[in-house]
């Protein structure tokens, strides 16, 4: 995508070198999100170069993101010609069900074993803010982080592939509750239960990042990105699956190692 099209979307995308910034770039309604910035971000993660080892997920200024776009979740009150999440009322089920897989395109793409995906949260990350925290590999917070699953609330679910990695990092009953309550999880707590990394002050956060980035492009790519791939679906397989993949991951790590320290 252009960054004219990105930056229609409320998205601004920053490569050097093997890290890639993503920015979610619309401070004055708080990184609210759209369907226009969720088909951009799916769009956008099919698009990467190659090199790209590592993507940051960031808002810009003091909120990552609150969440929806609210003007847009009633067709009376979005814009005239502007795609709204209140269009989905008048759709059938199966169109609904379709239009909804391709805003996940959005969230599912920071899963792609190419590169570790973090998102670096300062203040609130809300609904779908939290869900695309969640989509990310990692989570570093600022410690006036406020995280929150807003949906219930609004008598929705989170439908934007949030659930899996919720329970994934907290487990079931704690990411019920979370879900269920639509409380608010404050940096500490997502720390001491295993939502995120770590928490530092805001003004330490891009440099924690920073260091974060860096230990992670320092081995050959191969490794991080065989590794991702081992990880992402170990819980789901059996022991033996699991040693076959690892046995055959291996072999390509030999593989490539020789090929290096012959250079």
């Amino acid at each position: 995508m252009t960054p004219h099209d990105l930056a229609a979307a409320g998205l601004r995308l920053d490569v050097v070198g093997a890290v890639a910034t993503v920015t979610l770039d619309r401070p004055e309604v708080r990184n609210a999100q759209t369907p226009a910035m969720w088909r951009a971000l799916g769009a956008l993660g099919s698009t990467l170069p190659d090199e790209v080892r590592v993507v940051v997920v960031q808002g810009e200024g003091a909120t990552f993101s609150a969440g929806l776009d609210r003007t847009l979740m009633d067709p009376a009150t979005a814009p005239e010609g502007v795609e709204s999440v209140g269009d989905l009322f008048a759709m059938t089920d199966e169109d609904m069900a379709a239009t909804i897989d391709v805003y996940q395109q959005g969230f599912t793409w920071l899963r792609d074993p190419r590169f570790v995906s973090i998102a670096a949260v300062r203040g609130y990350a809300v609904g779908a803010g939290f869900q695309l925290a969640l989509s990310c590999d990692l989570r570093v917070l600022a410690d006036d982080a406020q995280l929150c699953m807003k949906e219930s609330a609004l008598g929705l679910v989170p439908d934007l592939t949030g659930t899996k990695p919720l329970v994934e990092s907290v487990g079931y009953a704690r990411a019920l509750e979370i879900c269920a309550t639509a409380r608010m999880v404050g940096a500490a707590e997502a720390v001491q239960i295993g939502l995120a990394l770590t928490a530092v002050p805001g003004d330490q956060l891009d440099a924690t990042v920073a260091d974060l980035v860096a230990a992670l492009t320092a081995p050959l790519p191969g490794a991080v990105t065989e590794t991702k791939s081992l990880l992402l679906g170990a819980a789901e397989r059996s022991l033996e699956e699991q040693r076959r993949l690892e046995r055959l991951a291996q072999v390509r790590r030999f593989r490539e190692v020789a090929q290096f320290l012959a250079r």
